[in-house]
């Protein structure tokens, strides 16, 4: 165990430090005239562990990152990746097609395409004068 001596807090397992936490997972949203676009890396994540959940009005990632321990945990000297579950919420900006989404991980990096609904794509309105 470890502790910080300045912070006068209890000492810290490391081997268990991070049980009751669920990872939390970047994401990048952009669009285009005519989807949205999210992508996320997840590295070391196989497609069994991947749940892709898409609703009109938000995306839901979840996964599980699992390590190989072929080490003590006590032999660390820093540990800075997330092992364990993960999940991402992100609420939609616009209305989508959610059963024509589509999802791809390559490279370790999950894609998700989304049409919009048509309400959502811009239009071109000509001004009339007068």
């Amino acid at each position: 165990m470890t502790q910080n001596p300045q912070s006068g807090l209890a000492p810290i397992d490391p081997s268990t430090w991070m049980e009751e936490v669920e990872g939390q997972l970047a994401i990048d949203v952009y669009q285009t005239p005519d989807h949205l676009i999210l992508k996320a890396p997840i590295a070391g994540v196989r497609q069994e562990d991947l749940e892709v959940s898409i609703t009109e009005d938000q995306v839901t990632i979840r996964g599980e990152r699992h390590d190989r321990h072929d080490h003590e945990v006590e032999g660390y000297l820093v540990q800075e990746c997330y092992w364990g579950s993960f999940s991402r919420t992100f609420p939609l900006p616009v209305a989508v097609v959610a059963e024509q989404a589509q999802a791809r991980l390559i490279d370790g990096v999950l894609t998700i395409t989304i049409p919009k609904a048509a309400s959502s794509k811009a239009r071109t309105v000509t001004v009339q004068v007068g």
